[in-house]
């Protein structure tokens, strides 16, 4: 196979992997799962250990500019229980500026999962740049972003290791006392983006039932909080529908064809 670099008439070979049948192709991608699914297992021990991590107090009062005015560190908790902020380098002297954040920093929002789900496990997500809130606010609306985004005017950024590369440091509270408990940066940020991996850098990880978590952290039965983004506030929990093509996906279906035989509308 050739390939074409740019605009360029430059071509060169690309030694491509051989041409199976397809129940080599089957034989092949079993024997890769294995593998895979040893990273998923790995990845789940990972994240159990990150909820055993040892947690240090926060005794500085950090100042930010939000669009409602000054915030303080546990303000961007917006009164749930656990914070992430990302550090996203929008200033002067960044490449971009004005009119957009660096690359790598844009490429990232561009990933992030809608915040309705991450809220549902009581966690907030805020990211933070030293860029004045009108500039952010004209930013946001440009791209389409829309994770709350405040300026930072102290040393956070220096004080969490992130003054001088982007990263996401994790936060829970316990009242007014404020606790840092995990640190992700550099390659570690190309993951983030979904409510899992969010969720899998947390103090109290994803809250389900089944989680290697320590004794008495809040759980759920897997699937059950799931929700639509614009329903968790209009319903408590999922519809009974919803649950059951979840828990029992193969008699959900057998459940709706015999329903729809008897003339139900199960829509």
């Amino acid at each position: 196979m050739t390939t074409q670099t740019g605009d360029k008439t430059e071509r060169r070979t690309m030694k491509t992997p051989p041409i199976v049948s397809q129940q080599e192709w089957e034989a092949a991608r079993r024997q890769l799962l294995v593998k895979e699914k040893e990273l998923t297992h790995a990845r789940d021990a990972l994240a159990a250990l990150r909820r055993r991590m040892p947690w240090t107090a926060v005794e500085k009062r950090y100042e930010f500019e939000g669009p409602e005015g000054k915030a303080s560190l546990l303000d961007l908790f917006e009164g749930r229980r656990q914070l992430i902020v990302y550090r996203a380098f929008f200033e002067p002297g960044v490449f971009g500026w004005p009119d957009h954040a660096c690359r790598g920093c844009s490429l990232g929002a561009d990933q992030v999962s809608h915040l309705a789900h991450l809220n549902a496990r009581d966690t907030t997500l805020a990211w933070a740049s030293r860029a004045p809130q009108a500039d952010i606010a004209r930013l946001k609306e440009r791209m389409g972003w829309e994770m709350p985004w405040y300026t930072m005017t102290d040393s956070f950024d220096a004080d969490f290791g992130v003054d001088q590369w982007h990263g996401h440091n994790a936060f829970i509270r316990d009242g007014g006392q404020v606790f840092r408990t995990y640190f992700i940066n550099s390659r570690g940020d190309e993951a983030m983006g979904s409510v899992w991996s969010y969720l899998d850098m947390t103090a109290l990880g994803r809250q389900e039932i089944g989680e290697d978590s320590p004794e008495g952290y809040p759980q759920d039965p897997p699937y059950k909080w799931w929700n639509w983004h614009d329903n968790y506030a209009a319903e408590a929990t999922p519809h009974p529908l919803w649950l059951d093509i979840l828990t029992d996906p193969a008699g959900a279906a057998i459940r709706r064809r015999e329903a729809e035989a008897k003339g139900c509308n199960c829509s």
